[in-house]
């Protein structure tokens, strides 16, 4: 959903008498020294002639990378849960299974974590229904970015995420540390970079997290990069492609085209992987400009494709709740698509 929900009916008319008078934001934002999580500071088709993939980080990295060593990582993908709903609730318990069958190191929670304006606090009851009391039973840390329903009625106010910032330091399950961070595998073969999409729709703050970005990736020794967040770049759902999400190329702030330019400059080519939300059904697509994108958003509650874009898809459905399981070893990374039962819907695997 884009716009503190994507947007319903009622909302663009609002959002659009705001666009024309909301300007870019200030840049400054502190910074925050962890071991474990790193957060700040730390167009073109990007895809080979054959339609092979780009190596990630080719254009930006100065660092060299690590010497060759093992990986083996596992994790879940959940996006768009907070609504505390039967769906979320099986959802999180088909996770459980498949993670005690397959392994699970960790959970990415792709943002809208609390419907419908986010939290008020880190006492806030939803924090409970929504996170604690649905996934008892995954024993492991939560890497969590922000989407637009966390920002409140209209996606901007920006206050609101700081209480799940600070709600890292009341439940060490939930890891987020700042609104945009990195962190590593155990191996260091795999770095993970969170982002705050929300934040980048409305040119909030977009230098700095580009700074951070471009920073991070050119001191990256590791072999895998793999990105979050919570706004798709290219998706068949209800909102569409960065740039034309909504139908609506006119206004770059109801369109996503900060976020297009973002990912373009800074994901194309240099991650090999991408996670996201935002639209409630699950996506995976065949490299797009040097990276694969996945969609799982459909962790609480489903809305049907528009193929407003009529994007190719690889696979697609938008009719079940699920939610995805990735993994990488060594050189090859493989992710799959369960619905709410546990049954696996699709597979696929890459590899460097």
């Amino acid at each position: 959903m884009w716009w503190r929900g994507g947007l319903h009916a009622s909302q663009k008319w609002v959002a659009l008498s705001l666009v024309l008078g909301l300007g870019a934001c200030g840049d400054d934002i502190p910074s925050v020294a962890l071991s474990e999580a790193s957060p700040l500071p730390q167009g073109d088709d990007g895809t080979a002639a054959d339609g092979s993939l780009a190596t990630a980080g080719s254009s930006e990295s100065s660092a060299e990378p690590i010497p060759w060593v093992p990986e083996s990582i596992r994790w879940v993908a959940f996006g768009d849960t907070g609504e505390g709903n039967e769906e979320q609730l099986a959802v999180a318990a088909a996770a459980e299974t498949v993670c005690a069958e397959r392994g699970c190191d960790f959970a990415m929670l792709l943002g809208d974590n609390f419907y419908d304006i986010g939290v008020t606090s880190t006492d806030d009851p939803q924090f409970v229904d929504k996170f604690e009391d649905v996934y008892v039973g995954l024993d492991m840390p939560f890497y969590v970015v922000l989407g637009n329903h966390d920002y409140g009625v209209l996606s901007s106010e920006w206050g609101l995420g700081e209480h799940q910032v600070a709600y890292s330091a009341v439940n060490d399950k939930w890891v987020m540390p700042d609104f945009w961070y990195s962190f590593t595998s155990e191996s260091g073969a795999t770095q993970f970079f969170a982002m705050d999409t929300p934040r980048v729709m409305f040119n909030y703050e977009l230098d700095a997290q580009r700074d951070w970005l471009t920073q991070e990736l050119g001191a990256s020794r590791s072999r895998w990069k793999i990105g979050m967040a919570h706004h798709p770049y290219i998706s068949n759902g209800e909102h569409g492609n960065a740039g034309s999400y909504e139908g609506i190329a006119a206004f770059p702030l109801i369109s996503g085209q900060y976020i297009k330019s973002f990912v373009e400059d800074l994901v194309c080519g240099e991650m090999q992987v991408y996670f996201s939300g935002h639209d409630h059904n699950r996506q995976s697509f065949d490299p797009v400009c040097g990276t694969y994108f996945f969609v799982s958003g459909a962790s609480a509650k489903t809305t049907g494709f528009e193929n407003r874009d009529d994007n190719p898809l690889a696979w697609g459905d938008d009719e079940k709740p699920g939610f995805a399981w990735a993994e990488i070893v060594d050189d090859t990374f493989t992710a799959a698509f369960y619905d709410l039962n546990g049954v696996l819907d699709y597979e696929m695997s890459f590899s460097l």
